[in-house]
């Protein structure tokens, strides 16, 4: 690692590349027609604006002086003056009505550009990648000659190149060279305006007063955002789709609802917002388009059920048995009922509890494995086409708030500067500190689940005891499906509590990096979550009617009887608990996510409406002869009009949690595939038209995967499966059935029967000597049955035969698909020759040996340790040297 005013020399004649560099190659795509003006740009019409800084203050100046800070004051005029010396173009645009809104135009010379791009390892193209980029289902329906429907000819498609990282005297061996405008990528500058933001100081760096977050996050800054491209309407008169810049391209072919079916183009989306945003995306549309088959095959289940309600012989014997089962009473209130009465509950739980049950639940595990192993392949294509196989933040810089409030400093081993440190120790503490928390809040939500059921059990009473016969037959049904819905708004009010909290908690833990201080909090929230949303499911599925006792003999809770399942057994509950819980989540969500930002963004224009008009009369009365783009609002009041973008934290938490429904708990809801393949076809369109129109540009973040979310899908891809085993083993009648069929009748004649067990006389004689049915495998005694131990051995059975049968089918399923593609192999080798062939050069003989190429000699040849500067350079080389106020002590490095 070298110092930051040292920059390594690498004059070496690079390796004939097979391409020419006559074309173009752009920001969007190459041999691209003329796009429409750039309205980016300073006031002179041609100098590109590449980041925007904006402070508000009062305008009159009796109000100065409160509302401004002469500390906010300095440090806005300190910073500024530091860019100013590291190379950057400035230009001011103050807008004035209620409030001084100032902006601060910023641009990178190309000296800045190619000295930060090297500083940063941007990546650059060598050479043209000519093999399309297809996804698998077009492989397969031009193979077999068919038409596609998902496919759409999106314009100006960005070109995949292999690329190696930048270096300055190399320049003109890099494709486009020639054309300084549009070499860098319009993301690239952005990311080096963003580095040079992020470390220039503004005061003590020793107190941590570095960056552009710190400044935004103390309100000095009202915001800092790079610009988008134009509008994202597309143009009156209508031009050529080729001549669409790419915020347009992206709202006609991607954000509107009218593509719903169509492939999400994944280059244009990484081409505006980053790898970080387009490796989400290309999640989603991985994952949803995984979601077709398991919700074809959860449909068919479902529909098999249909035909199982007219022809199964336990359900028969349920509706024809009149009179013959007299059932004891559900509660201490509640009188006896026939058995009859729930032939049509009965048959609607064979919709959701049928043998194949089984088989949707060795394919969702199996679904999920697969899912997993194959997105890991799609992934690595992904990141090494958009350059992000390599990447590793080594250097990531801590987080302001890190700097602003650790104790003291250390050095950096890697880069020798003083950074703020926080003792490990008082870390560790801190973070168990956490987890305790963590602990009482899981325990607030226990709570609040044995409230739900206390209300389910109460409110079945207040009902049944009621004089209106109508509830009195459905109250049981009443309680059940009100108390989900309780449970939902209680989970929903929880979660919104307990995410505060884990801010809180997370910044109370001093993470020195972002990265880090994001895994932690993604922790926190996952573990909660986890036990918030399917804790209810949980309860139903395993705990529900498990210790309810026996008449004479039943168990209470707090004086209350133990909740049984309802008359057409737990399983049919839990259908309508996922039901609830996730589809009315989404519900839920989905109306938030599409009102709240055009709310929100309606309300900060509604702020800024006076001063646009104002803008616009003075054009009009001031500055006709400037032309009518003056009467325009400019680019950058647009965009700080727009709303902040938050992150793709709670996109992936909802999209995470709805995997943990399809795939916990599917043997109960074979229909939940289905709901999610809905949900998030409607999730998609609102995420997209969110960052297209509605969201400020963010800043672009290079990622190779989707980090830490992938290691929590496996978990719960674990859980699924032994959560399924034990859904079949002792919550189906899979197995009771299955046990009655090979030891008392193929035709389960009598199984109905089988299933009940005889109240004990005891509880018999107190209610006058009639007896009752239950459900159970008990004598007249109350005592259990041989039947019971039978079947609770062939459960437990079940329960390790089918983990082991998944867990070494998915173990075969992951090594038979390797997590690179043989192609993707070939493109990395490909990619390294030519870099290093392109890059090295041959330090023993002080010269490089290039194949067909004349001998260097070695006096053209300079030292490792030499300064040079790129001869295109049209302005001095940038200011990197130490700051005076904070020099270093002697001897440090």
């Amino acid at each position: 690692m070298r110092r930051r005013g040292e920059q390594k020399d690498d004059s070496a004649t690079l390796i004939a590349m097979e391409s020419s560099t006559d074309n173009s190659y752009g920001s969007i795509a190459t041999n691209a027609p003329a796009q429409l003006q750039d309205m980016n740009v300073f006031s002179d019409r041609s100098t590109r604006v590449d980041f925007v800084l904006v402070w508000e203050e009062p305008r009159s100046p009796k109000e100065e002086h409160k509302g401004v800070d002469p500390a906010h004051v300095k440090f806005r005029e300190e910073f500024l003056n530091r860019l100013r010396r590291c190379g950057l173009l400035q230009e001011q645009v103050v807008l004035q009505e209620k409030k001084k809104i100032c902006f601060v135009l910023l641009s990178a010379p190309w000296s800045v550009l190619c000295y930060y791009a090297e500083e940063i390892s941007l990546r650059v193209p060598l050479q043209v990648v000519e093999a399309p980029n297809l996804n698998w289902s077009e492989v397969v329906l031009s193979k077999l000659s068919l038409p596609n429907p998902l496919s759409q000819d999106v314009p100006n498609p960005p070109a995949d190149f292999y690329t190696c990282q930048f270096r300055t005297n190399k320049l003109q061996r890099f494709l486009g060279s020639d054309h300084k405008e549009t070499f860098f990528k319009t993301t690239q500058r952005h990311q080096v305006l963003y580095e040079i933001l992020a470390r220039t100081p503004y005061g003590s760096v020793k107190k941590g007063e570095v960056g552009i977050d710190r400044l935004v996050s103390e309100q000095v800054f009202s915001a800092a955002y790079p610009l988008h491209e134009g509008d994202f309407q597309s143009p009156s008169p209508p031009v050529l789709p080729q001549c669409l810049g790419l915020r347009q391209i992206l709202y006609a072919y991607w954000a509107q609802w009218s593509c719903w079916r169509r492939y999400q183009p994944l280059d244009h989306i990484r081409e505006y917002f980053g790898e970080k945003i387009a490796l989400y995306f290309a999640w989603i549309g991985f994952y949803t388009a995984w979601l077709l088959p398991a919700s074809l095959v959860g449909t068919v289940i479902f529909l098999i059920g249909f035909g199982l309600m007219a022809t199964d012989v336990p359900a028969k014997e349920v509706c024809n048995s009149g009179n013959r089962f007299i059932m004891c009473p559900i509660c201490n209130i509640c009188s006896y009922w026939n058995y009859s009465s729930i032939c049509s509950t009965y048959k609607a739980g064979l919709l959701f509890d049928n043998g194949g049950t089984v088989f949707l639940s060795v394919f969702m595990s199996l679904w999920a494995v697969t899912f997993l192993e194959y997105w890991k392949r799609t992934c690595s294509t992904l990141s090494h086409r958009w350059d992000c196989s390599d990447f590793q933040d080594i250097e990531e810089r801590p987080r302001p708030e890190f700097t602003a409030m650790a104790p003291m400093t250390v050095r950096n081993p890697v880069t020798g500067a003083e950074e703020p440190y926080f003792p490990e120790k008082k870390r560790v503490n801190r973070t168990l500190t956490g987890c305790m928390v963590i602990i009482i809040m899981v325990a607030v939500v226990l709570m609040f689940l044995i409230a739900v059921i206390l209300y389910r059990t109460i409110l079945s009473i207040v009902i049944y005891k009621s004089d209106f016969s109508f509830f009195n037959l459905s109250a049981g049904r009443i309680a059940s499906l009100s108390g989900s819905v309780l449970n939902l708004l209680v989970i929903l009010l929880l979660s919104r509590v307990y995410t505060a909290l884990a801010h809180i908690l997370t910044r109370w833990e001093m993470h020195r990096t972002q990265t880090k201080y994001e895994d932690m909090f993604i922790l926190k929230v996952f573990i909660f979550q986890f036990v918030n949303f399917y804790s209810s499911p949980v309860y139903v599925a395993f705990f529900k009617g498990r210790f309810v006792g026996y008449p004479g003999n039943y168990n209470t809770l707090f004086g209350v009887r133990n909740e049984d399942c309802g008359a057409g057994g737990c399983l049919i509950e839990l259908a309508q608990e996922l039901l609830v819980i996730m589809v009315g989540k989404q519900l839920i969500n989905n109306i938030q996510e599409f009102f709240s930002p055009k709310l929100k963004s309606w309300w900060q224009k509604r702020k800024l409406r006076p001063q646009l008009k104002e803008k616009k009369k003075k054009g009009a009365n001031e500055e006709e002869a400037q032309g009518d783009e003056e009467e325009e609002v400019r680019p950058w009041e647009d965009d700080y009009q727009l709303l902040v973008c938050e992150g793709l934290f709670s996109e992936y938490l909802e999209m995470v949690l709805q995997f943990g429904f399809i795939t916990i708990f599917v043997a109960a809801c074979p229909l939940a595939p289905l709901f999610a393949l809905i949900n998030n076809w409607v999730e998609i369109r609102l995420d997209a038209h969110k960052f297209v129109t509605e969201y400020r540009r963010p800043v672009v973040e290079r990622a190779q995967d989707i980090g830490i979310w992938f290691p929590i899908l496996q978990f719960i891809t674990h859980m699924a499966v032994l959560s399924n085993a034990f859904l079949i083993a002792f919550t189906s009648s899979f197995l009771p059935r299955l046990y009655y069929r090979y030891t008392r009748d193929s035709t389960l004649s009598g199984f109905i029967d089988f299933t009940l067990a005889t109240s004990p006389h005891v509880f018999s004689q107190r209610h006058h000597n009639a007896s009752c049915r239950y459900r159970g495998f008990r004598d007249e005694n109350g005592e259990y049955l041989p039947e019971y131990f039978h079947l609770l051995a062939i459960r437990l059975g079940f329960i390790i035969v089918f983990e082991h049968v998944v867990f070494f089918i998915g173990r075969l399923i992951d090594l038979m698909v390797p997590d690179i593609p043989e192609e993707v192999e070939m493109k990395i080798k490909r990619e390294h020759y030519m870099a290093k062939e392109a890059l090295a050069e041959n330090q023993s003989l002080g010269k490089t040996m290039i194949p067909g190429d004349k001998d260097v000699p070695s006096s053209s040849l300079r030292q490792r340790g030499s300064r040079t500067f790129p001869p295109q350079s049209d302005s001095p080389p940038p200011n990197l040297t130490g700051i005076p106020e904070e020099t270093d002590p002697p001897g440090s490095f």
